[in-house]
């Protein structure tokens, strides 16, 4: 991107990442905490007219919801990855947004809340009908019972590949290293990805939108 120079002589590579999941959960939150620059948010008071469409079971504090996206940046890795995250409305009837926000992305973050572990499930069907790699981020609510990552793998009938973290999504270091993990996790995706689609005695496989070669040698 413009503007920007990244150290040793090795280009600047920005990622598109989509941080994902129910209504409430905290993706707004994770956005603002790591981001290094003033986060865009479109959040709007909840009023009346939304009570029929916005349950706020366990989640009866919220007074705001995101209704067209969240925007923030980091970076990464000595300068050299950048992280241009997009935080998606949660609501069933802002879905329709998901497909353009998810467009050129390498990744999502589905945040979970296990107080109501179901607020995610869609999330988790969305990438992985589209095949896109994402990681489950449970945020840990104070008052939220503690599971194990496994308990949760298992709750969600993920594929036992699919990383699961647990992380607070106010804590700038957890946040970060929920990003970082996701980073990996899709490399590897793309990297298998791409050996079974040059492989001649394996059914082709469709890769995730490529990583520039930068990234590897950032990473």
């Amino acid at each position: 991107m413009k503007g920007f120079e990244a150290s040793d002589d090795i280009p600047l590579t920005a990622l598109k990442i989509l941080i994902a999941g129910g209504f409430g959960v905290g993706k707004t939150t994770m956005v603002a905490t790591v981001s290094e620059i003033a986060p865009l948010t479109t959040e709007e008071t909840l009023t009346t007219a939304s009570a029929d469409t916005d349950s706020l079971v366990g989640v009866e504090n919220k007074t705001t919801t995101t209704v067209s996206m969240d925007f923030g940046r980091i970076t990464l890795w000595r300068q050299q990855l950048q992280l241009l995250l997009f935080g998606t409305p949660g609501q069933d009837r802002f879905w329709f947004m998901w497909d353009d926000l998810a467009h050129g992305s390498i990744g999502a973050v589905v945040l979970a809340d296990t107080r109501r572990l179901d607020s995610c499930f869609n999330a988790v069907e969305f990438f992985e009908d589209r095949g896109v790699p994402f990681v489950v981020a449970v945020n840990e609510f104070d008052t939220a019972h503690r599971y194990t990552p496994e308990e949760v793998q298992g709750a969600l009938e993920l594929s036992p590949e699919v990383p699961v973290i647990m992380f607070d999504a106010r804590a700038p270091f957890s946040a970060r290293q929920v990003l970082i993990r996701l980073v990996e996790y899709a490399l590897t995706v793309s990297l298998r990805s791409s050996r079974q689609a040059d492989d001649p005695h394996t059914s082709h496989v469709t890769p995730t939108e490529s990583f520039d070669g930068n990234l590897h040698r950032a990473l």
